[in-house]
């Protein structure tokens, strides 16, 4: 085996065993807060939309600064930077007694973390570019398979041990993914020569938008679907609980609904990242964008549990299809060496939707209540995929990411 297949392996591991922790701890958060005197349900909405949204705008502004770093000095370390960092957070949880305490930590998180933008710059570094777009597809599943099996151990664990075990299980398995990629994944990084003291080489390289325009039109529908994602997920154990009228196993069911809405992303990363290449990146984006429209309406209607599980992981396997084009797309219009700083735009960009996303959904299900929330869900991708369609079908020409988005376009094309 070679040694990027090797480097590779640790880190599809790696990445797997830290999602799969964030993802045991964030689901049951608004259960936590329950435990901690939040009962009144407008309270209870405001609290989980401002924890889960908090992360995602301190991650919006730090992206950027830690994608210039790792461009300056290396992209492992700065997977290894967000993987500890994430592990110490979590573990201060454990001790946290109010609403307020929580949201900092949170805050904390989003400003010291970004596993997945890291593990995604530094697969585009050591992969070779004709596998680029299946070897992203694949650690896309290692995100969205940690994002299945977390919620569902996490519901259990929560369920049988309580809340605060679970938080402790995630800094464990963070640290593990840190030893992982610490012993295991090596780089090939060459420090280039760049003048200036660490601030000046932590500023944010926005150049490259002015440069490579054809950028912007991804960067757009990475916010869109980021956005409907977080929209309607934060509030999925709210929704449960209103569903089945009380709490015994209300943790264990909405993470069997969330983890199997990620198992459905994972083949959906797979499928549509093997796929991709032959019929077009933009194209099957624009596939996975409609297809995510046509299952998200349905959760409005669910009548109990199982329904929502059904759509929402149909829905699953087409959000998960939209990441690895998107990813392939942009690694293959921006050189290696400025990799790290559009990574960490996109980051940024995907972390703002994120944001903006529990946000929306929190006072969407306030005002209207919950059904509303997955019907502004769809209008989102619905939107998003009407904006789309021109550029995309506009033209016929290769697959491959360089010509399907000529810099000089400024559009998705084909």
């Amino acid at each position: 085996m070679t040694a990027w297949k090797q480097s590779f392996g640790a880190l599809w591991v790696a990445e797997f065993l830290a999602i799969a922790g964030f993802s045991t701890s964030n689901p049951i958060l608004p259960l936590y807060l329950t435990e901690l005197g939040i009962h009144d349900p407008a309270s209870l909405n405001w609290w989980t939309g401002a924890i889960n949204a908090a992360p995602a705008v301190a991650l919006t502004i730090f992206a950027p600064i830690w994608g210039s770093l790792a461009d300056g000095y290396g992209r492992k370390l700065m997977l290894l930077r967000a993987m500890i960092g994430g592990s110490v957070v979590m573990g201060l949880l454990v001790i946290t007694n109010a609403p307020w305490q929580v949201l900092l930590l949170k805050t904390i998180q989003g400003c010291v973390t970004g596993t997945v933008a890291a593990a995604t710059v530094l697969t585009a570094s050591i992969v070779p570019e004709k596998e680029a777009g299946y070897r992203l597809g694949l650690l896309q599943m290692a995100i969205f398979l940690g994002g299945a099996i977390g919620p569902l151990f996490g519901g259990v664990v929560t369920d049988l041990l309580g809340s605060r075990v679970n938080f402790l299980l995630t800094a464990l398995l963070l640290a593990a993914a840190a030893v992982v990629v610490a012993r295991m994944v090596s780089e090939d990084f060459k420090a280039p020569v760049r003048s200036g003291s660490l601030l000046r080489k932590a500023m944010p390289d926005f150049g490259i938008l002015a440069a490579v325009p054809a950028l912007i039109p991804l960067f757009a529908v990475s916010f869109a679907v980021q956005l409907a994602n977080g929209t309607a997920s934060p509030i999925i154990p709210l929704v449960v609980l209103d569903m089945v009228k009380g709490e015994a196993g209300v943790g264990s069911l909405s993470g069997l609904i969330l983890g199997s809405s990620a198992v459905t992303a994972a083949l959906g990363a797979v499928l549509v990242g093997r796929v991709s290449a032959r019929i077009g990146y933009g194209r099957a984006l624009s596939v996975c964008v409609a297809g995510s429209f046509v299952f998200s309406l349905p959760q409005a209607f669910a009548g109990g549990p199982w329904q929502l599980l059904g759509s929402r992981a149909a829905m699953g396997f087409f959000l998960g299809g939209t990441m690895p084009s998107l990813n392939a797309l942009i690694a293959g219009i921006c050189e290696r060496s400025r990799q790290g700083s559009v990574y960490g735009i996109s980051s940024s960009v995907m972390s703002a939707g994120s944001a903006l996303g529990p946000a929306l959904g929190a006072f969407v299900a306030t005002a209207f209540g919950y059904p509303a929330v997955f019907i502004a869900t769809a209008l989102v991708l619905a939107g998003t995929g009407l904006a789309m369609a021109p550029s995309i079908w506009r033209r016929q020409g290769s697959a491959k990411a360089e010509a399907a988005f000529p810099a000089s376009t400024g559009g998705i094309d084909e």
